[in-house]
């Protein structure tokens, strides 16, 4: 697991797909405050919800890339023929998923709430909601990669499987800056159910995409 682990985590930093939703996520921070205006306390208010919707969309921009390549060159067939479980390479492309994702995006964040005036503790439950919250974004994207690989337009699709599902983490982690530690608990709850069934989705979406 760790040797694919850190294949996965490499193609991800060497490809772009580590820096590209890093990136956007913080061009939305940077043009939010452009459009909603000066207004300080306004934009205070606004700030955790802004923060989570961007990472929420930012999570959706790689997901092409974590299954397609790997059923289009064989890699996956390879893996079984050696008896490596699917399952087992769903959660090793879970976990590098979000550690090219989850902490570039909290040290973004650090900017962004900056960017919207948040006060030292108002972004320190930001930072605590995002570092509950994004292994859920990674495992939701991991999932989706696998329902939509090899399909034609997936990008579009996965958009319309993964941003739905999304909503209750959106939901969860921005309003843990005001809904306090029940917030973060249902934030985390929703976490440990994606963490528990992404790897078993990849696994059942490849083995029948294969059929």
């Amino acid at each position: 697991m760790t040797a694919l682990l850190l294949r996965d985590l490499r193609r991800a930093i060497a490809g772009g797909s580590a820096v590209l939703p890093i990136a956007f996520f913080l061009l939305v921070a940077v043009l939010f405050p452009f459009g909603i205006g000066p207004d300080r306390a306004l934009l205070a208010r606004a700030g955790a919800g802004v923060i989570w919707a961007a990472a929420l969309l930012a999570a959706l921009l790689p997901v092409e890339r974590l299954a397609t390549p790997d059923v289009e060159a064989g890699v996956l067939d390879q893996l079984a023929v050696r008896g490596i479980s699917l399952t087992l390479v769903g959660a090793a492309k879970l976990a590098a998923h979000w550690l090219s994702f989850g902490p570039p995006m909290m040290l973004a964040a650090l900017l962004a709430g900056g960017l919207f005036g948040m006060g030292a503790a108002e972004l320190g439950i930001v930072e605590l909601a995002l570092l509950i919250g994004t292994p859920g974004l990674a495992a939701l994207a991991v999932a989706t990669s696998a329902l939509v690989a090899g399909m034609r337009g997936s990008g579009a699709v996965a958009g319309l499987v993964m941003l739905p599902l999304g909503v209750p983490l959106v939901i969860f982690g921005a309003g843990a800056s005001s809904g306090g530690p029940g917030a973060l608990k249902l934030l985390g709850a929703v976490t440990l159910l994606l963490l528990a069934g992404a790897p078993l989705l990849w696994a059942a979406a490849i083995r029948a995409g294969r059929d």
